[in-house]
């Protein structure tokens, strides 16, 4: 089954690295304490730092027997689907499982855990600051429903229904349309252009 979340993961993974430069645009929030602004580019530094991560952690599974009762991120997975207040909400839950995830890996296998030290860093400072704009934010919203209820709902009941194997390889192969999708998109505030394309179906 390893092999078969690979073979669709990596086209996605290379169609999102070759995607042209997002559009510059204001800070999704001017409050005090927010600068999610910045990470609609990670350095290459960084993403370099990702990429063996990634690689170190595929390795890994190839030596684990895992599978999954059910995908752990829903298969419509798209932050455009959501308004734009929603996706702040949706993607603070999905930095939260994946940090949640490699600090377990990390501190089962210290070779692993040296090589995801620095992204996991970067992981928590990306979800401070996103949790400092959550936080800015004047009024608070209504709450979750439809969509991001059942977005939120799954990957909180996830750790508590899959394996440890499972979650590590969602994660895993989700790094990355984290990284480079949907952590651009809630960046992009406004820019990021929502879509009613697909179907509500999990």
């Amino acid at each position: 089954m390893a092999a078969a979340w690979i073979v669709v993961l990596v086209p996605l993974v290379l169609g999102l690295a070759v995607a042209g430069p997002v559009p510059t645009s204001k800070p999704t929030t001017t409050g005090k304490g927010c600068d999610i602004d910045r990470f609609k580019s990670l350095s290459p530094q960084e993403l370099a730092s990702f990429k063996k991560a990634r690689d170190a952690l595929e390795e890994s599974l190839k030596l684990k027997n895992w599978s999954c009762s059910s995908p752990v991120f829903p298969r419509n997975w798209d932050l455009r689907l959501l308004q734009v207040r929603e996706r702040p909400m949706a993607l603070e839950a999905e930095l939260a499982l994946t940090l949640k995830v490699l600090e377990a890996a990390a501190d089962t296998d210290s070779a692993l855990g040296v090589v995801l030290d620095q992204p996991l860093h970067t992981l928590h400072h990306i979800l401070s600051q996103l949790q400092a704009c959550i936080q800015a934010q004047p009024t608070a919203g209504p709450r979750p429903r439809g969509r991001l209820q059942h977005w939120l709902h799954r990957l909180q009941e996830a750790p508590k229904k899959e394996s440890p194997g499972c979650l590590e390889a969602s994660v895993t192969f989700n790094l990355f349309r984290l990284l480079i999708r949907d952590l651009i998109c809630v960046a992009s505030g406004d820019l990021c252009l929502r879509t009613s394309t697909h179907p509500e179906s999990t």
